[in-house]
């Protein structure tokens, strides 16, 4: 049966801190599963709540502190705003328009 996200969460418990991050590859080899299924257990267990970071520097590790948590946010923030201004200019469309039309219907 291949890893599930209780599986990485036992083994992330024990790697609190950015001082403890393991790489996918590492915890792939841990779980016995590929990195891209490690990459989407990290996912669920972050939409759960879990503060799981991760830096490519720093591998992924349960937060220890609040700039842990930060340091993640602003890390996730910038390839997304990365992301975003590449398809800005895929669609020729200035990044203030592209994201207005992001806005939700409140």
């Amino acid at each position: 049966m291949p890893a599930n996200k209780h599986d990485l969460m036992a083994l992330l418990v024990r790697h609190v801190g950015s001082e403890n991050g393991m790489s996918a590859e590492q915890l792939g080899r841990q779980l016995d599963t590929e990195t891209r299924h490690v990459r989407a257990l990290i996912t669920e267990l972050r939409l759960d709540g879990v503060a799981v970071c991760g830096h490519p520097r720093e591998g992924y590790f349960i937060a220890a502190t609040p700039e842990d948590l930060e340091r993640t946010c602003n890390f996730l923030r910038s390839r997304a705003m990365h992301s975003l201004t590449l398809e800005s200019a895929l669609r020729r469309v200035p990044l203030t328009e592209l994201l207005g039309q992001m806005r939700l219907r409140t």
